[in-house]
């Protein structure tokens, strides 16, 4: 992904340089401009709100958190501890609020502590990486603040359009999360239980031979007393 955005900036730069230099020199000098102003602007809300979780956790808030989202988050994630648990309402807190960027540790710690080292992704680690992709927003605060830094008269007028758009996205997403899971967890479930049930004949079969044996042996040991006793 990098090398195609890389070949995409270097082929604009180039056409821009060829038609009109003047003006690629000025559009990068503009757009330097404008990413340090709008990177300073944002620095003190993203101050703000991850101070904010970082007080919230060292409080042992988000245990209260855990515990209020405790009956959807363990709908959602059913094997997944306390702990886990606590790193996903945090993350999902952080996408109510908009905070995209602050919610993307706490979605990596989480999947961290999913990952038994299996070489396929589980249920729970898609379902999370669904639920952070849709992003169910309640205040989209860093949208807000690039509109507010680029002078919109209304930043917050988009809050209901964005609330239904994020809240369809993350039922949809859901949904088809537990679709494939039931349609492509059947075949994995059928070959455990397969192998449970074939285990145990095994070791039946593996236990009936020595006995077999010992059968055998005591039956020529018989045998052999009746011989020596004629």
């Amino acid at each position: 992904m990098a090398i195609i955005w890389l070949i995409m900036l270097c082929a604009s730069l180039g056409l821009m340089i060829f038609t009109d230099p003047a003006a690629a020199v000025n559009s990068m000098i503009t757009g330097a401009h404008g990413a340090v102003e709008l990177s300073l602007n944002l620095m003190a809300l993203y101050a703000f709100w991850l101070g904010f979780f970082s007080l919230i956790e060292r409080l042992g808030l988000s245990r209260g958190l855990e515990r209020l989202l405790r009956p959807v988050i363990s709908r959602l994630f059913p094997s997944c501890d306390a702990e886990t648990r606590k790193f996903i309402t945090m993350n999902v807190s952080a996408n109510l609020l908009g905070l995209g960027n602050a919610a993307t540790p706490m979605a990596i710690s989480a999947i961290n502590r999913m990952d038994t080292g299996d070489k396929k992704a589980s249920t729970d680690m898609i379902m999370l990486t669904v639920i952070s992709a849709t992003s169910l927003q309640i205040l989209p605060t860093t949208v807000i603040g690039m509109r507010a830094t680029a002078g919109s008269a209304n930043p917050a007028d988009f809050l209901f359009p964005s609330l239904i758009a994020t809240i369809l996205s993350t039922f949809i997403g859901i949904v088809g999360v537990k679709l494939c899971a039931k349609i492509f967890d059947r075949p994995r479930k059928n070959r455990k239980a397969e192998i449970s049930t074939a285990a145990p004949l095994g070791n039946v079969a593996a236990t009936q031979k020595p006995r077999r044996t010992r059968v055998k042996r005591d039956r020529a040991q018989k045998q052999k007393r009746k011989a020596v006793k004629a």
